[in-house]
């Protein structure tokens, strides 16, 4: 029988999102984040988890919408992200985490084409759970950016 990708699902704000549970380190209720001078907009700061500073992306605004205060649902999601052939340990902020589950069909479709220019590219799949769509996010691409080596300086290593 044939392994079923599984996904950490999320919310950012009424949208849902999927983030392939093999990248899953953690997930931890929201806590303070110290800040960074200077950081990019989407860099929250830093945070300790035993003894390992982490830098925390703010997943609303990394994804354009605006920030949001904290509720008790917000949680830190620990990742292990692929960046330039290493692995960063990274902590996401996301409104809300639901389950880990599989997609129907274990299907994913490529973002839909649309003509015109938009930012797709972190999106490696649209799956479906019953009615709703899951946007699985290709972290590689999610972390792009021309502020990619500060969060590099400052994400521990994960040993292969």
């Amino acid at each position: 029988m044939a392994d079923t990708a599984q996904y950490l699902t999320l919310g950012i704000d009424q949208e849902l999102f999927g983030i392939d549970i093999r990248n899953v380190r953690e997930i931890l209720d929201m806590r303070p984040i110290s800040k960074l001078p200077h950081a990019p907009n989407f860099l929250l700061g830093m945070i300790d988890v035993r003894g390992a500073g982490y830098p925390i992306v703010d997943l609303r605004t990394k994804l354009g919408l605006p920030r949001q205060e904290p509720t008790d649902a917000t949680r830190i999601i620990i990742l292990d992200v692929p960046v330039k052939g290493r692995t960063l340990g990274v902590g996401f902020v996301a409104d809300r985490v639901f389950e880990v589950t599989g997609l129907d069909d274990d299907h994913t479709e490529a973002a839909p084409d649309v003509g015109g220019r938009w930012q797709s590219n972190y999106i490696a799949g649209i799956g479906r759970k019953g009615e709703a769509f899951i946007v699985v996010f290709d972290l590689a691409r999610l972390m792009e950016s021309d502020d990619l080596p500060l969060l590099v300086a400052m994400a521990p290593e994960r040993a292969a």
